[in-house]
């Protein structure tokens, strides 16, 4: 349960001049009402007699009698020199009608229908192991960002507060510019860059831009739900994009002749795995020739743990149809909810009047706070840091996952990335285990869960970042009982 409110504005108390009832009677009854119905709840402060006059245009003599009243009847309690104090009742809130009022999901649209009933895995509050994709919060340099947010707090008020900067702000567009071209070799200026409140909400503003009710749109499978949901939610005919192993079965691009592709290159969300360059080339033809967008989501492509950091395909697309979505989620932390397009032209006004009108845009401030961190290199310091900190994490739950399991399932991820992919070797309901996992405190997704046209791999896809190194090989052995619970 929540903490009450401690101080507690009652601006819905009105006085009507034309009730017989005396004034203190309408105030009194307002206050005992909204204490009834536990809108006021056991311990708030109510305002005091003076200020409560003062809002109310009454005579301090009026709101004291009140008080007084619910007092006497053991509503509040009043001390010399304090602030009335609302006192418990038993039946609080009781009396609310809540099993007559209208229930929302009994009158959705069928955009709301496609969103409530998307079948997508998230996160749950708590202490959970193993969740995938989830950074290590707990290594995060907050005493760095605290500086910053408190130096961005005190000055330059008209930069940071406002209804401006729709498409984001000056300095995080240019220093992102700067980033992608160094260390991603994107081909890009500030102006083709907007900055959103994270990959969903770019997703979202991509599909309310682009996509017309029953446009093709082609999704791998399996793939990313939250990509399912934005452009399902538009109103797209969603395609699936198969992917078996390392490869791509893009036959299909030509006979659907999509509105837009999305995918994910650098690491196949959520089997783990790398589009060969010949299949990357192929792609982008492909794309040119039937005119589809492509949408390059780039989530996890700072934490490759085998070989060097592969191109992206903004960087190798001749044709300018690739638009690249980038996050600071992995990276940094989800709360943020900072992320970027980078389209291949120049980013209009106009079209920066979107991100506003959509909601999809980040509060100024914290785009603020991150340029200066990413200016001042700490940025760099940090991915550096949290690169060397997963590798060992990684390598420590490879290992004793496949001691434990290994005779049941198979790693089929790259080695990289902030989760583990596995599939079973044998038919396996995974949704089950990863049920049974949870209730041990254990978060692992099942990976049939990404699938949404035809047959299913069944697996599970387990995280490592998040979870302190010493508590991995106990998750594990954990886990490991929730499979055996559930296999012959």
């Amino acid at each position: 349960m929540s903490e009450p409110i401690r101080d507690i504005a009652i601006d819905s108390t009105m006085i009507d001049p034309h009730d017989p009832a005396p004034m203190f009677q309408q105030l009194y009854r307002q206050i005992r009402d909204q204490i009834r119905a536990g809108i006021l709840k056991d311990g708030g402060r109510l305002p005091s007699t003076r200020a409560l006059a003062a809002d109310l245009g009454l005579s301090r003599t009026t709101t004291i009698a009140a008080f007084e009243q619910l007092e006497t009847e053991g509503y509040i309690e009043t001390r010399k020199g304090a602030r009335a104090r609302v006192l418990p009742l038993p039946s609080a809130g009781n009396s609310r009608e809540a099993d007559h009022l209208p229930q929302l999901q009994d009158n959705l649209s069928r955009r709301g229908q496609t969103l409530v009933t998307l079948r997508h895995e998230t996160g749950f509050p708590g202490n959970y192991s193993l969740q995938p994709g989830l950074p290590d919060a707990l290594a995060f340099p907050f005493t760095i960002w605290r500086r910053l947010v408190s130096k961005h707090m005190r000055h330059m008020p008209g930069e940071t507060f406002g209804y401006h900067s729709y498409g984001g702000h000056q300095g995080l567009r240019e220093v992102i510019a700067q980033y992608m071209q160094s260390s991603r070799g994107v081909k890009c200026q500030p102006d083709q860059i907007m900055v959103t409140g994270g990959a969903q909400s770019a997703f979202t503003l991509l599909a309310h831009l682009l996509i017309d009710v029953g446009d093709p749109v082609m999704i791998e499978e399996p793939g990313y739900t939250g990509a399912h949901g934005a452009f399902g939610a538009a109103g797209a005919r969603i395609e699936p994009l198969a992917v078996n192993g390392r490869s791509w079965d893009l036959k299909s691009i030509s006979a659907v002749r999509p509105k837009l592709i999305y995918l994910t290159p650098s690491c196949q969300f959520p089997l783990g795995s790398t589009m060969r360059i010949e299949q990357r080339l192929r792609l982008l033809q492909l794309a040119a020739e039937t005119e589809a967008w492509v949408i390059e989501d780039d989530f996890d492509s700072e934490f490759r743990f085998s070989g060097n950091r592969v191109p992206t395909l903004q960087s190798q697309d001749i044709d300018h149809r690739t638009i690249y979505v980038g996050s600071f989620a992995k990276t940094m932390l989800p709360d943020l909810r900072l992320g970027f397009i980078i389209f291949p032209g120049e980013v209009v006004p106009p079209v920066r009047k979107a991100n506003f009108l959509m909601g999809t845009a980040a509060p100024l401030v914290t785009q603020a706070v991150l340029a200066d961190f990413i200016r001042n290199g700490d940025f760099a310091r940090h991915t550096r840091r949290m690169k060397r900190l997963y590798a060992a994490k990684r390598a420590l739950l490879a290992d004793h996952a496949t001691a434990l399991f290994g005779d049941v399932m198979e790693q089929v991820d790259e080695g990289n990335g902030l989760q583990t992919t596995w599939r079973f070797r044998c038919k396996a309901d995974d949704v089950a285990i990863a049920r049974s996992a949870l209730k041990a405190g254990v978060n692992t997704t099942p990976l049939s869960a990404h699938y949404v046209h035809g047959a299913a791999d069944y697996g599970l896809m387990i995280g490592y970042a998040a979870t302190d190194e010493k508590q991995i090989p106990r998750a594990l052995h954990k886990l490991n009982q929730a499979i055996r619970q559930h296999l012959p």
